[in-house]
């Protein structure tokens, strides 16, 4: 049977990759990553409950915590303030730097054990706060590296099924797949009911709202 690994934060874009995968045939090995993050807790119980939905019994959680150390983000370091003010032209504070590409040199290392084919990640470029990671022609070219750096009999494809979805879109694909985004998680700040006001919930709530729908999460508002 054809493997894939999926990076999964536990949010509605990664969920729906692993939904998709299950769709087209793949054995999910599901990956996250715990990196001191403001909702480290709150995204593993959401990891851990979609899998148990999904049924995806292979499944690593791995301590990348030098992430946080590393700084200069306002996920990880709480002397910084999440924006809630909507989003802007520039790459807003909560860019981890290089979080992607750690992880997904990461998920090539247990592709590779395992003879994975395949690599998932939820990126979208189109609507999104903009994270130079999360960038199509990045992924690309990060591909290409991953092949050049293992054996000559792995071979991986990195795929990203959202990366020109608008948030609209990814909310009506869930829909369609049944992918449980009840859930999931999303909120930047808030551990016991999503904020509703950081980037990331007002894109999520966009999203909704512009595929004429109901989020089933609850916000303080």
């Amino acid at each position: 049977m054809k493997k894939a690994v999926v990076v999964m934060s536990g949010g509605m874009d990664s969920t729906l990759c692993a939904t998709l995968a299950l769709k087209q045939g793949y054995e999910i090995i599901a990956l996250h990553f715990d990196y001191n993050q403001r909702t480290m807790k709150r995204e593993k119980q959401a990891f851990n409950d979609i899998c148990d939905r999904l049924n995806i019994t292979k499944r690593l959680s791995l301590d990348v915590s030098f992430i946080a150390k590393i700084g200069g983000n306002s996920l990880t370091d709480k002397s910084m303030q999440v924006p809630k003010t909507g989003l802007s032209d520039s790459v807003p504070n909560t860019y981890v730097p290089y979080r992607n590409g750690i992880f997904l040199s990461i998920a090539a290392a247990v592709a590779e054990k395992n003879d994975a084919q395949a690599i998932y990640i939820g990126v979208v470029e189109e609507d999104s706060s903009g994270y130079p990671d999360c960038k199509a022609e990045f992924i690309k070219t990060i591909q290409n590296a991953i092949n050049l750096g293992t054996k000559d009999s792995t071979k991986i494809e990195i795929k990203m099924p959202l990366v020109s979805l608008s948030k609209a879109d990814i909310v009506r694909v869930s829909l369609e797949n049944n992918s449980p985004l009840e859930l999931t998680w999303s909120c930047y700040e808030s551990e016991e009911i999503a904020c509703g006001v950081c980037d990331s919930c007002r894109l999520r709530l966009n999203g909704f709202k512009k595929a004429n729908s109901t989020d089933p999460i609850k916000y303080k508002f």
